[in-house]
């Protein structure tokens, strides 16, 4: 039962990173980072680029919460250092990832 329970919670929020990253990748306008914020094409010189590597960005986010989503079933403990780290280690890195992305593709 804890099995099903763990993949009810982790399945989807390891797809809404996932469908996050699809969506930035595929998007014709320049992808946000922060919510309710926008980012004009006007001030991005090359918007596919950006949204590929905006889109790599956010998938890359969302492998450890999908491993940890199977490890679970071989080791719990693995399965929650790999979730804390994505949030510990890895919230403030897409930060600064996102960052450096945006500087390097801005007009």
């Amino acid at each position: 039962m804890e099995d099903i329970v763990w993949f009810i919670i982790m399945v989807p929020c390891s797809a809404v990173f996932t469908i996050i990253g699809i969506y930035a990748w595929n998007r014709k306008k320049p992808m946000w980072f922060w919510a309710g914020s926008t980012v004009e094409e006007s001030e991005i010189a090359d918007v596919s680029a950006y949204n590929r590597a905006n889109g790599l960005m956010w998938l890359v986010f969302s492998l450890p919460l999908w491993l940890s989503t199977f490890i679970e079933l071989w080791n719990e403990i693995v399965a929650l250092f790999l979730i804390a780290a994505d949030c510990v280690i890895g919230l403030p890195v897409l930060m600064i990832v996102y960052k450096r992305i945006y500087t390097k593709y801005k007009a």
